[in-house]
């Protein structure tokens, strides 16, 4: 890229990312697909607008060295020993299956052994940058799929290593024999490989004994922009170190994070190096949006179509098997599989590599290039496919456990629901020696909550049977305490018609859903945050010098205001604007209502105090709460 159009091409990347990302992830396609098709409007087969993206592309690939190194630090040595077994397992069975499996297809069409095994090695990879995002962005890092995901990527990466090793040995009779002794540079093997183990125990030793010292020392400067500097520094040089010996920068820079993983500064490189992350690996994106060769494409759609969507199929099936053979459950399964089952980003390295040494044609190499491009762009698709079309399909034609078998002898109270909030009421209403009996709609928490001894049973609460089956004819009350918006005001609305003299508990999300839950005709409704955050807010004021006294007190004011508010909002709930209004005047008469509020802290607290697990908000014993909204049959 010329030195006098990098501030127009600057020009032309940001506005095609803020013109297309956000309005691709407000329609749900995710901001990868945004930047890949921002990427693709700009450059040589769109508007034109910039002409070389190999070269922004070996850029702003070190977006993903910066994401790496950013893994690294979340992960200690400690968690990275416990990962070994998903990581040489999973991992190498991954790229070990694909590539022999991408081989045979390609010996089946008439390519040499070599040039198969060339070819697999490149497609075996997935692309960390996009994985990782997607990963990130719909919050399954921490769930089995997503650590299996993040194993084979990190498997990948390191085999990258070997891979480049491998390839020169694959070079056809008279191209690029002389790599296949030494590494270019003249040196032995052996000679190479002691470099290599010596840089990367330097690595690990600077991490350990010198890094901290510098950091310490620039940290005591006080100069924010020099610590950045040196946070930059560390990324690029260790990258640098890689690159000069042959190595994946991104695995240094990984391996780096890993060894400062466990520093007091882990935070404050993250929060310094993760701007610099998130804007390379957008360029990153876009770079490769427009590194897709629709000439080839046009030329052969076919057969690129074809061997595009035959990777995708083929790394899903191998590893959905891998998935199924560790335990992990369909839905998982699935999710790993759509979230790798594209090329990756080291794939275009590895087969420049791989043309250079003479394993593999230009003539050969194009095509898989625009192969694994046009992968990573369906990638998003793909996982919008699993979440809209098929998630919902294995739900549905998942087979329909049968209710358990209840058995009530006069129980006065049924608990629906028995996650985290269910629990609470349940166990203390137990220590209080009334009896409960308790529906669940989840077979496995169920089968679970059993094995600690918890006297639930499975079933849809919405269903009349399975209610008078549970005693519902003999219950003074119904406690619904269901996750679910819908199915709760669904299963309110059920036993309010079946069963009119018990008196309804519900559990609410919001104010919304309190509306909805009165509207349906639950007695009492209770926000499941609410007494916990003003219980947090009480005692946030006297940590900063307020009397408990008068903080307990204007707790219970506020409360009492809430309530008030609450009961004034149902009657205007579907009217937005009006809500609005009311929500401005109320904040108003509170600040009010505190300032009016000075009694002496050190009074008596004549409507006696209140600890850590009183009731303070809609519903709380204190007048004009008892009872916050009483519709009898959905009236206010």
């Amino acid at each position: 890229m010329a030195g006098h159009n990098f501030l127009l091409s600057a020009f032309f990347f940001l506005a095609a990312a803020v013109a297309v990302v956000p309005f691709a992830r407000r329609g749900g396609l995710g901001s990868v697909l945004g930047y890949l098709l921002a990427g693709v409007l700009i450059g040589p087969f769109g508007l034109r607008l910039v002409t070389e993206p190999a070269e922004i592309l070996e850029f702003a690939e070190f977006g993903v060295v910066m994401m790496l190194f950013l893994v690294g630090l979340e992960l200690e040595p400690a968690k990275l020993w416990r990962l070994r077994m998903p990581i040489l397992g999973t991992g190498g069975a991954q790229v070990l299956a694909t590539t022999l499996a991408v081989a045979a297809i390609a010996m089946v069409f008439g390519e040499p052994w070599r040039a198969g095994l060339a070819m697999g090695m490149g497609l075996a990879m997935s692309s960390t940058a996009i994985a990782l995002q997607l990963l990130n962005e719909r919050n399954v890092m921490g769930t089995t799929a997503g650590r299996s995901a993040f194993s084979v990527l990190l498997f990948q990466d390191i085999s990258v290593i070997p891979i480049l090793a491998i390839l020169p040995l694959l070079a056809l009779p008279g191209a690029g024999t002389a790599a296949a002794v030494d590494d270019g540079s003249g040196k032995p093997a052996w000679l190479s490989a002691l470099i290599v183990f010596g840089v990367v125990a330097g690595i690990v030793g600077a991490g350990r004994f010198l890094m901290r010292p510098l950091f310490r020392f620039i940290a005591g400067s006080g100069i924010r922009e020099i610590f950045t500097a040196t946070a930059l520094l560390l990324v690029i040089g260790t990258a640098l170190l890689m690159q000069q010996i042959g190595l994946s920068p991104a695995l240094g820079t990984f391996l780096a994070g890993v060894v400062l993983a466990d520093s007091e500064y882990k935070l404050a490189l993250e929060s310094d190096i993760e701007p610099f992350k998130a804007l390379l690996l957008g360029l990153f994106f876009l770079s490769v949006g427009m590194s897709v060769n629709f000439g080839v494409l046009a030329d052969h759609p076919f057969s690129i179509v074809g061997m595009t969507l035959g990777l995708i199929v083929l790394k899903l099936a191998i590893l959905t098997v891998l998935a199924r053979l560790s335990g992990m459950r369909l839905e998982e399964n699935l999710l790993f599989g759509f979230t790798l089952a594209q090329g990756g980003e080291f794939a275009f390295v590895l087969y420049q590599f791989a043309v250079g040494q003479g394993a593999l044609s230009a003539a050969q190499a194009e095509p898989l290039v625009v192969v694994v491009a046009l992968s990573m762009a369906a990638t998003p698709l793909m996982m919008i496919l699993l979440e809209r079309v098929v998630q919902p399909r294995l739900r549905t034609a998942a087979p329909v456990r049968a209710p358990d078998t209840v058995t009530s002898d006069g129980h006065p109270v049924i608990i629906i629901g028995y996650g985290r909030f269910g629990q609470i009421v349940g166990r203390f209403l137990a220590a209080n020696g009334v009896r409960t009996v308790i529906l669940d709609n989840d077979p496995e928490h169920v089968e679970v909550l059993r094995k600690f001894g918890a006297p639930v049973f499975y079933g849809d609460a919405t269903r009349l049977d399975l209610l008078e089956a549970a005693g519902g004819d003999q219950a003074q009350m119904f406690i619904v305490a269901i996750d679910d918006l819908d199915k709760s005001v669904a299963t309110v609305e059920a036993i309010v018609g079946r069963f009119p003299k018990a008196k309804v508990l519900a559990r609410a999300r919001n104010r919304e859903h309190v509306y909805r839950l009165t509207e349906a005709g639950a007695h009492i409704t209770r926000r499941e945050t609410f007494d916990s955050a003003l219980i947090v807010g009480r005692q946030a004021l006297e940590l900063l010098g307020e009397h408990p006294y008068a903080a307990r007190r204007r707790a219970r004011l506020f409360a009492r205001h809430d309530e008030q508010v609450l009961k004034e909002g149902y009657a205007i709930r579907d009217n937005f604007d009006s809500l609005v209004t009311l929500s401005r005047q109320a904040r108003t008469q509170l600040e009010d209502l505190f300032r009016q509020d000075r009694a002496p802290a050190e009074r008596t607290d004549r409507d006696g105090g209140f600890g850590d697990h009183d009731q303070v908000g809609e519903g709380s014993p204190a007048p004009p709460a008892d009872q916050p909204i009483q519709p009898g049959r959905g009236g206010p």
